[in-house]
């Protein structure tokens, strides 16, 4: 006959186990899930870029000029509510004032990403808490083309340019319909929203710590491809680390303007359609799925890309 198990044994195990739940809950908790907002592009010239996505099948709209009185934009806004930016000095050359001032003068392309969130004071809070530095929130806004002003709160995190490695979160003030809307040129396309954001590091591992401190997440997964280094992906989450394993351009830009975004890939409905569509080249597989990626001689240097099955 098996011996019982005393009830004071009984009651230590079960409160071993509630406990053990009690803290995979905590830890799960701990753990935020991004929602991409926007990512942006950094160029010279408003109208070069314009002209550059519009001869690839996606014209953006004007979008106007930010309340800085220092930059202007185009958006490129697709059906999950997700958009490029494109954003350039109001006047040739003149740049100062503004935090992307030396990427929109050098045409560094790809230069931030945001993320969105409905409760920006307490998402502050909390990284503070996780030890990562966050500026004090500011007021922006946009006078669109039709006179309505769009205005929203922004804060900075982490060191660098605002969304050079960690994003920058931003809060709308005024209803998010009026700071996008889908484009014409990509309404029902192919081609549905922003699903995730290239950023190359110097470090691999200390980027991957810096994220999972941030954001509470579980290891990544990593493979190796040839044209961009060393990646790391976390599942579900919006952002690739891509860290060069020797020199080649990856290795150039890092050396030249640090530790920011340089490629966006975009989700898709039918990647063989997407494909047909922008004579997309290149296609190989990353972490099982399919990418592929428009001429970067005709987006003037932009990375830019799909991803799909």
């Amino acid at each position: 006959m098996p011996k019982r198990i005393p009830l004071i044994s009984r009651l230590s195990l079960a409160l071993a186990l509630i406990l053990i739940s009690q803290t995979a809950m905590t830890q799960e908790s701990k753990s935020v899930t991004l929602e991409l907002d926007h990512v942006s592009i950094c160029g010279s010239n408003l109208d070069t870029l314009r002209q550059a996505f519009t001869e690839v099948g996606m014209a953006p709209d004007f979008g106007g000029p930010h309340g800085n009185g220092i930059t202007q934009m185009a958006i490129i806004g697709f059906d999950d509510a997700s958009y490029i930016e494109l954003i350039a000095p109001i006047k040739p050359g003149v740049t100062a004032g503004s935090g992307w001032a030396k990427f929109m003068s050098e045409d560094a392309i790809t230069c931030a990403w945001a993320v969105g969130t409905n409760v920006l004071l307490q998402e502050v809070d909390r990284l503070k808490k996780a030890g990562i530095p966050v500026k004090p929130p500011e007021r922006g806004s946009r006078k669109r083309p039709d006179g309505m002003s769009v205005e929203w709160m922004t804060a900075d995190v982490g060191a660098g340019t605002p969304g050079s490695t960690l994003p920058f979160i931003i809060e709308d003030q005024t209803p998010r319909d009026w700071r996008v809307q889908t484009s014409a040129s990509v309404k029902g396309a192919p081609v549905s929203g922003v699903e995730n954001v290239v950023l190359g590091v110097n470090n691999l591992d200390a980027s991957i710590a810096l994220f999972r401190k941030a954001y509470g997440w579980a290891d990544p997964i990593t493979e190796i491809q040839k044209d961009f280094g060393k990646l790391a992906y976390f599942p579900g989450e919006p952002v690739i680390l891509a860290a060069p394993s020797g020199g080649g351009w990856l290795s150039d830009r890092l050396g030249k303007f640090g530790e920011t975004p340089v490629a966006y890939l975009l989700s898709t409905r039918d990647f063989a359609a997407a494909t047909k569509k922008y004579k997309l080249n290149g296609t190989k597989t990353w972490f099982g799925q399919k990418v592929a990626w428009f001429d970067v001689g005709k987006l003037k240097g932009v990375r830019l890309g799909v991803i799909g099955q």
